[in-house]
């Protein structure tokens, strides 16, 4: 017996991150419901995506080109490497268009309860960057978790003895937040992060 093709579809939704069972069905039957063209569009642009997206051999993001947009604009200041840990938040960070350096993505974070060492995430390749000479900082821009903080000091120690001025992102009070909600080591890193007015 074939599994039900509405139920199979919307098993494979749901294991994309934050799609539950029932929203998971709710998106397979907004499917069914689309247009064919549509339809066919949407799975077309999945299997474009797939097949044309790979990592910047330079930086690491998504790109269909070598190298990405960012890594090739001349413009950016290539002596700022801006690291991070997962291609996405390179588009969450382009976001604010403020940032004018490039970008390190390290696919990961150093995670000993997972089995992830520093060898399994890209560290080679932007200390090999570092390495080629003309990088003034690198500024650390990993979550604010244990297994981001953990890869923010572990890089730190040593970019230092490579000579290069090492930054890390602030964290803190999300603007719009009210003291009263937030927690005591959110707190904590913006007293420590504070400054001069």
């Amino acid at each position: 017996m074939q599994p039900d093709p509405i139920q199979s579809l919307a098993q494979q939704l749901a294991r994309l991150p934050g799609i539950g069972a029932k929203s998971a069905q709710r998106l397979a039957y907004h499917i069914l419901d689309m247009p064919e063209t549509t339809a066919r569009e949407l799975a077309a642009a999945i299997l474009k995506a797939r097949d044309e997206v790979h990592p910047c051999p330079i930086c690491g993001a998504y790109t269909s080109q070598d190298p990405c947009p960012i890594c090739a604009d001349r413009e950016r200041e290539s002596g700022i490497i801006c690291v991070v840990q997962e291609a996405r938040d390179v588009a969450a960070m382009e976001k604010m268009r403020e940032f004018r350096g490039k970008y390190h993505v390290l696919q990961g974070a150093i995670s000993p309860m997972e089995g992830i060492g520093p060898e399994d995430i890209r560290i080679k390749e932007l200390l090999d960057r570092v390495e080629q000479g003309g990088v003034q900082e690198v500024i650390l821009a990993t979550n604010p978790d244990v297994e981001g903080e953990a890869t923010a000091v572990y890089l730190a120690r040593l970019l230092k003895e490579k000579g290069v001025r090492c930054t890390r992102i602030a964290h803190g009070v999300p603007i719009g937040g009210s003291l009263e909600y937030i927690d005591e080591m959110t707190l904590y890193k913006a007293m420590e992060g504070r400054r001069e007015m």
